[in-house]
Formats: C-alpha cells, structure tokens, sequence
C-alpha cells in the first residue's frame, strides 16, 4: 500500500491534474526509468516531504540526513563485494598480541580466507586486527566507527577503500547483521556481548535471517562455555528461552572447526525469503522423496498449515538469475522457532538426503 500524504501537504502539489504521488512518482520515472524499485522510492520521498512540512524538529532532520547518507553510501560500496560470502568476527579490542586469543583470532582470518570467505569487524584493534590480519586486505572489509577523538583503524584496514566510516552505532550494527553469511564471536567485554545477544534476538524473532552463529574459544577456555552454562540455569530452566533456541549457536576451539561449521551449513541450503505467506528455502540440491517425506513428518511442528512443497524456480519469485537453478523448499512456516528451523537446515545439509 502506498504511503499517502495528509491532505495539507497534497493541496501544495496539485498542479497539472496530478495529485502528489503521481507527481513523486512520474519525476522519479525520469531519474529511473526501468527500476522495478520505483514504489519504494516514491514511499520514501513523500515521508522525507511529510517531515518537510511538519517541520518539528531540526535535530530530527540532521538525524535522517545523517542516516539516509550513511545507508546510501554503505549500499554504494558494498556492492562490488556482492555475490561474496561474508563473516563477522566480534571480539575483544583489547585482547594484547602475545595473548593466545589474538594467535587464534589471526589464525581464523587466514582459514576463512582460505575457504573464500570475506572477514568483515569493526576494524579496531585486537581481535579485529588479528583477524584482518590473518585474512589480508583481499579477503577484509573494516565497518569503523568515527568518534569525536582521535582514533585509526588497523594496519590492514587504515586508508583503504574497503573501511567504511559510520557515525551513528545503530547502523553500522545494521551491517554487520545485513552482511554476514555467519558470524563468529570471540571472548570480549560489553560490546562483544551486547553484540552476541543482539544477533540471537534477532535470529531467534525472526527479524534477521538465519545464518551460523559460532562461539569460538581457545583449547581449555571456559569463557562461552561459562555463558552457556548461565544461559540454561538461568534462562532454559526458567522458560525465559525455548530448549531448541540453543541450537542458534555452536560452540568451537579451534579456527578450522570454526569454518568448518560454516561450510556445513551452507553445504546444500543457500538462503532463505519470504514469499507472500511462504517460507522459502534455497537448496542447491533437492530433496529425495524419502528425505521429503521424513521431513514433513519430523517437522510439521513448523507449520501453520499444508505441506512442504518441492520445485524448481517458477519464473515468478521476481529472483535474481543467479538463484534460478536452485530448488525451493517451501511451506508455511509459523516463524516462531527459530532453533526448529536450524535443525531442518542441518537436515537439509545431509548429504544422505539429497536426491540422487
């Protein structure tokens, strides 16, 4: 449904018989001719129009500009990476470089790398600039935040074309999130946390897509194993979590399981959508009749309603080239479990399961 504006704003516009988003509309015709996006873009120029007449707020204004500058330019150079799997490393910006973490830390860059995976943190140092380092420039991206004192980015990231400045927080979370094929966590303090359980809230809501999210400790550490522990006494044992909300996250001690983990994951799901009332997942391979069957069975827990269906791209999804050999599992899905959904994925990933 379109947004529509107040019938203050409209009278300003009437001009040539046209009401106000048709006159949006048309001279973003002349901007974007062919751009299936033109709805979007029209919503978006009469809100900007809407806080124009209102006028409240200047703060408010500064705000948008900031953001909608940011986003922009973030989609702007984010694009030539496009099509690349991606993994953001969260940890400690102060873990030293003779500490056994900042080793493994650049021992994870390298491995992900070596699996073609890009290594995407907030380009600080520590954890961050061990994995970059580990990675090379060829295989990073650093999403740094600009702060009102003097500060750089790491050795690998600093002056590049692949660090992005940001100013507001919000975004640049934003991005890690929207970018990630995966995400790994190393121990760190309040931030590494804070990011830890915002990536869980918003798998677990359904608000970001489901992806790998690996705990990564050195032999013999007990850091997220200690948190696992609280996360069960505390949170599973008192309902405050569902039990299968813990298969959102594995738990590793070496870089080479870490993407290991990664690699299974994706070995035959690709993505996921929604379509209309449908969830849809992407499979490289499809589904023997049998491994169908087992998971209508297994997992009608997930479902609204109907059944799980199996077919090739229909022409219709309005997907990219790239997704149209790929098989679609589709079904209602009721969207609340999210850890159920996980374990429908690793089955999907069976080799066993595939059609032959």
């Amino acid at each position: 449904m379109p947004y529509l504006p107040n019938d203050s704003l409209a009278a300003h516009f009437n001009g040539n018989g046209l009401n106000l988003t048709e006159k949006v509309e048309q001279q973003l015709r002349l901007v974007a001719p062919d751009s299936p996006n033109i709805a979007l873009y029209r919503d978006m120029m009469l809100t900007v129009l809407r806080m124009a007449e209102e006028d409240r707020n200047r703060w408010n204004a500064k705000i948008t500009l900031q953001a909608l500058r940011e986003l922009e330019q973030s989609f702007r150079v984010l694009e030539r990476f496009k099509g690349r799997r991606k993994v953001t490393v969260f940890g400690s910006a102060r873990t030293p470089i003779e500490h056994p973490l900042y080793a493994q830390a650049r021992e994870l860059g390298a491995a992900l790398a070596r699996a073609d995976l890009m290594v995407i943190t907030g380009a600080g140092g520590g954890i961050m600039a061990a994995a970059h380092e580990g990675a090379g420039l060829e295989h990073s991206l650093g999403f740094n935040i600009t702060l009102p004192f003097e500060q750089h980015a790491n050795a690998t990231m600093d002056g590049t074309d692949k660090l992005l400045p940001f100013h507001f927080f919000f975004i640049r979370k934003l991005f890690f999130v929207k970018e990630a094929d995966a995400l790994v966590l190393c121990p760190g303090g309040f931030g590494t946390l804070d990011e830890a359980l915002e990536v869980l809230t918003l798998i677990q809501t359904g608000k970001s897509p489901l992806v790998p999210v690996v705990l990564l400790d050195t032999p013999g550490g007990s850091f997220w194993q200690d948190a696992l522990d609280f996360i069960r006494k505390q949170l599973e044992a008192n309902h405050y979590i569902l039990p299968n909300d813990l298969k959102l996250l594995r738990l590793v001690y070496n870089p080479e399981d870490a993407v290991q983990e990664i690699n299974q994951f994706y070995a035959n799901f690709h993505s996921s959508r929604w379509l209309q009332h449908q969830f849809v997942i992407r499979m490289r391979h499809p589904l023997s009749e049998e491994a169908l069957a087992h998971a209508a069975d297994s997992f009608a827990d997930l479902r609204l309603n109907g059944d799980f269906h199996q077919h090739a791209y229909a022409g219709t999804e309005h997907d990219g080239p790239e997704f149209s050999e790929l098989t679609r599992l589709a079904f209602a899905f009721n969207g609340r479990n999210q850890g159920r959904l996980r374990e429908l994925v690793d089955f999907i990933n069976r080799p066993e399961n595939w059609a032959r």
